[in-house]
């Protein structure tokens, strides 16, 4: 109870005024009136402070100064429901989309109702585990448009510290998207009781806070105004001060002793002083108790039911807990009203949540145990399932029971459907305590394993090397566990682990599917690594394996892509990389087994198979591949890592085409995803090593670099490859900045490190084509060697725009009519290739080296189209220079 609040009983009843707090209020009418003008504006307010200080009261009197204004919706966590995923954002939205009913949910969700509405409760969980954040993403854009649907809207949020994680991340999520809304936000909590990952997203909200307010206790001039207001005028100066001392200025414990001191007809004179400590202490911890004890047994009882509860207390889930009758209960539940313990009819609440939690910790242990396993039974008996009975399964003593263990399984899934992974997590390690039936130990460790591979891939490796350790692990699902370990091996920058651990189990597993799949990732992680050591090998042992594969099955449609991609990295046959790609696509599309959100294989296999298309100039084939993962990404919500890299495939997409400033929009976008999953990521080398070569080839040298600082991109390169080659764009980048001996180390050692794995792509690492114009001058000898490795190479690629590349190369090693020549013939190549920045390019080399005014306006037209303002620039300084007109 606020002190702003009713003080109950029939003798006395007055709002108490809001004393000390003229400012916090302030700022809070500011943010309603700033909500509520013509063009609204939103914002975040964060009231803080230990407990009893008034949160309540300010967030009530917020409700006031916004009523009739604007919509206002509340809600509270609850110190024994912080297990409870989504507890408090349900609170928030599902009452008006229920009330509004199912079709105009739908229609606020849109597309994104399958993905948050089982996090509502609104719809059911499908079959897929849901993304976190493809979740916080659907729960965000349904804020926004219910501000739309019902005006500028204030949502307030009390007690955050005992909010669950789930909502406390859509939190910052809202407080921090990039679009303003007309929402404004207030969250009160605890400092004393923020911890942990609490902690974290509460210090998130208050760096998004437009104002966050540490609230202090009242002094004894407040706490005195405060006493006349409840007591009279009259009171006097001692006794005021005596209230102060007892209470510290705490404002709820002020509010209380008040209220005893007018219940017990006590004079409020300097005489009475002495007897406040007394009533003081009845209002909090042990004196709580006793007060609560001398109301008899049964209320005892019924107050502990109702605490096991938490919040939203249903009569008829205590009656059951406490074991008694309604009349029982009534009589209880009334003896409690009046004793300032619990407040409302059906459903009842406590008074204060300091009075929940002291009532909850005075319930014995063994008490407390049986009713979470009285109410985790009558839940589930409830219909509701095991999800709903998951926080009470949770303090339950483990027991060797079997049945428990399947219940915490069932919401452990029901939670990862909904996007609550921490709270699967939370469900499958409580079922290990147990423990589970020896065949089941494997499964549980394997579920959990899965349950943190999209937030935690180090805390999943250590899951999986259990399950695999253990006896009973059966054959079938050992293959599944030994791939999504190589998978999360993977994620943790792991990639040579992770090819170990697959050969290692192929080596064991004898001849069939299961062999045939562990070889073939091995094929996968090996083929990503950024070193290995008998690549040559390797290749050969793919491509034995992969030919004459019709791709039958998931798993040979899988070898025929990396296949493809092999061959493209050492620059094989483009035109037997296609084809290669078409017999593992069914009528140009992923079969089944093999698509971007399919967990046999994961995202990577057709990922490879698309930058192989990209690169064998099929760019047609590719953009289908890329567009597909993008909405599938987006249909299934995942919004994460996965999302990311999806902008970051179509971003160099859009680069392999020309179009570099869609490029960069794309890839800038794919990185701002990847910023919100976490820093360091894999995905953040691919994007960023797409964006830096996007940007050079953009002319647009300094942002590079800022890019390049920003996410640290430098040796140590990651254990998985990053396309293009990081090492070479690095160089390329060093070299544009003048800092050329750096670089030209650094593109040495790029070629050395892929020409040792037998890799020779000038694509995929255009090391020769850069380290040759670096060292034209000095060492023209070892450049024209260069020249022709590149030459040589592309001949044997077979694709226009390899081959023009590497004549462009050629030609910036001649002069006069040998230039133009080779120059002649890369445009020629490069006008059948689907590469438009680089026919540009090699128009503007050859209408310099022609002296062409025709020439050099096709590739100043061109490069202006491409967005590549350098090489314009470079253009238009060339038309000018020699006189030409465009």
């Amino acid at each position: 109870m606020g002190w702003g609040m009713v003080l109950p009983g029939p003798e006395l009843s007055h709002d108490l005024p809001l004393l000390e707090r003229e400012s916090e209020l302030a700022a809070a009418a500011h943010a309603v009136d700033a909500l509520c003008r013509a063009e609204p504006s939103g914002g975040l307010l964060i009231y803080r402070g230990a407990a009893g200080l008034g949160k309540t009261a300010l967030l009530s009197e917020v409700r006031r100064l916004a009523a009739g204004r604007c919509a206002v919706w509340s809600a509270r966590g609850g110190e024994t429901v912080t297990s409870v995923p989504f507890h408090v954002v349900r609170q928030l939205l599902r009452p008006v989309l229920t009330e509004d009913g199912p079709a105009d949910a739908r229609d606020l969700l849109g597309d994104r109702y399958e993905i948050a509405g089982p996090a509502l409760g609104i719809a059911p969980p499908g079959e897929q585990h849901a993304d976190p954040q493809g979740v916080r993403d659907g729960l965000v854009t349904l804020a926004d448009r219910l501000a739309r649907a019902h005006g500028p809207l204030v949502l307030l949020v009390d007690d955050a510290h005992w909010a669950d994680l789930e909502t406390l991340a859509w939190l910052a999520a809202f407080a921090r998207r990039p679009d303003p809304t007309p929402v404004l936000v207030i969250v009160a909590y605890r400092t004393e009781e923020a911890t942990g990952e609490t902690e974290r997203f509460l210090q998130l909200l208050g760096e998004a806070a437009t104002l966050r307010v540490t609230l202090r206790a009242l002094t004894s001039d407040a706490t005195a105004g405060l006493v006349r207001a409840a007591l009279g005028e009259h009171v006097d100066d001692p006794f005021c001060r005596e209230v102060w001392a007892v209470t510290g200025g705490n404002a709820y414990e002020t509010v209380e002793l008040l209220a005893k001191v007018r219940d017990s007809g006590l004079d409020p004179g300097e005489d009475s002083a002495s007897a406040l400590r007394a009533l003081g202490a009845s209002a909090r911890g042990t004196g709580l108790i006793a007060r609560l004890e001398e109301l008899g047994t049964n209320t005892t009882r019924f107050a502990w039911a109702a605490a096991i509860i938490g919040t939203d207390i249903s009569l008829d889930l205590a009656i059951t807990l406490a074991r008694m009758s309604r009349e029982q209960a009534a009589e209880c539940a009334r003896q409690l009203r009046a004793a300032r313990i619990l407040a409302g009819e059906d459903p009842l609440e406590f008074v204060h949540p300091l009075i929940a939690g002291a009532v909850y910790r005075a319930i014995p242990s063994g008490v407390r145990t049986a009713m979470h396993g009285i109410a985790a039974w009558a839940v589930t008996n409830s219909g509701r399932g095991a999800a709903a009975a998951a926080r009470h399964l949770l303090e339950v003593h483990p027991d060797n029971d079997p049945d428990l263990v399947r219940q915490l399984r069932e919401a452990a899934a029901e939670h990862l459907a909904v996007g609550a992974p921490d709270a699967a997590r939370r469900c499958l390690e409580r079922a290990l305590l147990e423990p589970p039936l020896p065949h089941v130990h494997p499964r549980v460790l394997y579920e959990l394993g899965c349950a943190t591979l999209l937030t935690s891939p180090a805390t999943t490796v250590g899951h999986l090397r259990a399950a695999l350790e253990t006896e009973q692990l059966d054959a079938d699902l050992r293959v599944d566990v030994v791939f999504h370990l190589s998978q999360a091996l993977t994620h943790n920058n792991q990639t040579g682990e992770a090819a170990r651990v697959v050969a290692e189990e192929a080596a064991r597993t004898a001849p069939g599917p299961a062999k045939m799949r562990l070889q073939t990732a091995h094929f996968l992680w090996e083929g990503v690594r950024g070193l290995e050591e008998d690549g040559d090998a390797r290749s050969r042992r793919l491509a034995a394996m992969a030919d004459g594969l019709s791709g039958r099955d998931s798993t040979e449609r899988v070898l025929l892509m990396l296949r493809a991609w092999d061959a493209t990295a050492r620059a094989e046959s483009a035109e037997e990389i296609v084809q290669l790609g078409e017999r593992a696509l069914m009528d140009g599309r992923l079969a089944p087994g093999t698509g971007w959100t399919d967990t046999a294989w994961g995202f990577e296999p057709p990922a490879l198979l698309g930058v192989s298309l990209a690169y064998a100039d099929r760019l047609d084939l590719a953009e289908s591949l890329f567009t597909e993962g993008l909405r599938a990404f987006e249909i299934s919500g995942w919004s994460g890592g996965h999302l990311a890299f999806a902008y970051a495939l179509v971003g160099f997409l859009n680069r392999r085409r020309g179009r570099l400033a869609d490029a960069e929009k794309y890839l800038r976008e794919g990185l701002r995803l990847a910023d919100r999953v976490g820093d360091g990521l894999p995905m953040h080398w691919i994007a960023a090593c797409m964006l830096i070569d996007t940007l050079l080839a953009r002319g647009h040298v300094d942002q590079a670099r800022e890019a390049a600082e920003r996410y640290a991109f430098a040796s140590p390169y990651p254990s998985s490859m990053v396309i293009p080659d990081a090492p070479s764009v690095k160089g390329r980048l060093l070299l544009a900045l003048g800092r050329t001996k750096e670089g030209i180390a650094e593109l040495e050692a790029a070629g050395a490190a892929f020409t040792a794995r037998g890799r020779h792509n000038i694509l995929l690492a255009p090391w020769p084509v850069d380290l040759a114009g670096a060292l034209a001058h000095e060492d023209r000898d070892r450049a024209v060697a260069l020249v022709s490795y590149a030459r040589d190479r592309a001949e044997r690629f077979g694709t226009h725009t390899a081959i023009g590349v590497a004549l462009c190369a050629a030609a910036s090693l001649e002069e006069g009519a040998a230039a133009v020549g080779l120059l002649a013939q890369a445009v020629t190549h490069l006008e059948a290739s689907p590469c438009a920045y680089e026919l540009a390019h090699a128009l503007v080399a050859y209408g310099v080296a022609a002296g062409s005014a025709a020439e050099l306006a096709r590739g100043l037209d061109l490069a202006e189209t491409c967005g590549a303002d350098g090489l314009a620039a470079r253009a238009r300084a060339a038309l000018e220079q020699h006189h030409l007109p465009r």
